[in-house]
Parts: structure tokens; sequence; C-alpha cells
């Protein structure tokens, strides 16, 4: 089970592609602390709809709605981090990100089970973020190499094969 969890996201644009990455990526859930963002308003940039398939919940402490079971991953530029391309996803994760403009609370940082981050040669956007993190989990799994699997992730405008 995978989760993921937003300190005082400022933008409805990236929540929307961390919708959007929650889909294609198996992600079930997203909780956020504050009311910045404005919810229910521009999500253009959730063309899947996945807004309506998961659930995107306002809480006023990300810790108190972690997942049960769940490890906490903290994903920030923290000396002593473990680089993502190191780090060894766990079974059941609540993937913590901060806001574009700021950072994750020292709180939730001394309250994780693991702090992550991105090896790259300037801060990313949150949205860019969570993509880069729900694909390396992806990737370090095992996962459905088939056609079918092709076939059920493109959209009209995408038919192309090799032969």
């Amino acid at each position: 089970m995978v989760s993921i969890g937003l300190v005082n996201p400022k933008s409805a644009s990236n929540v929307a592609s961390i919708l959007r990455a929650c889909g294609g990526f198996g992600a079930s859930s997203v909780f956020y602390s504050g009311n910045r963002f404005g919810y229910a308003k521009d999500f253009n940039a959730d063309t899947q709809n996945m807004r309506y398939k998961i659930p995107t919940i306002g809480v006023e402490d990300l810790l108190s709605i972690k997942p049960r079971g769940a490890k906490v991953v903290v994903i920030e530029l923290v000396e002593n981090a473990t680089p993502l391309p190191e780090f060894e996803h766990p079974q059941s994760a609540f993937y913590i990100f901060g806001p574009e403009d700021g950072t994750v609370p020292p709180d939730l940082i001394e309250a994780a089970d693991e702090v992550v981050y991105i090896p790259c040669s300037h801060n990313l956007n949150l949205g860019g973020a969570a993509n880069i993190v729900l694909y390396d989990r992806l990737s370090k799994e095992n996962y459905d190499r088939s056609n079918t699997a092709i076939s059920a992730a493109r959209d009209n405008n995408n038919n192309s094969r090799i032969e």
C-alpha cells in the first residue's frame, strides 16, 4: 500500500499532477495539510480525473493519518539522507513531500522511518518529485511487462507498435 502526504501544497496543478502519478503508479490515497492550493479548482493537469478515484483528504497533522503498518518516508533535500537510487522502498509506504516554496518541518523529519533525497542539480517541483519517487518504486518492483499492460496504459492518441 502506498499513500502520499503533502505538507501545505500551494499549487492545484501540482496536486493534480500527483493524483495522475498516483493513478499511473498505484498509490491509493493523498493526504495534505494546509489549505493554500484551493482544492477543487484548477485541476486541468488531472486529465485522467484521478481526483474522483483517489481519496484526497485534508488533515491537520499528517502523522495522525499515517496508514496502519506504513513506513513514513520523507522526501527532502536533507544532509545525510539516503539517495533515491540506493533506497529500498518498503512494501507499505507513506511518502511525505514538502511544499514547493518550503521544506518538510523538522518534527516530520525526526518522526520519519527514512529520509530520502532525489539527486539533482537543483530542487524539483512537487509534482515532479512525486512522479520520480513513484516511478522509482515501480522500477524496482516486479511489474507487468506485457503488451496488455501497455495497451491499458495508452490513450486514444497512441497506438504505435514495434513489429
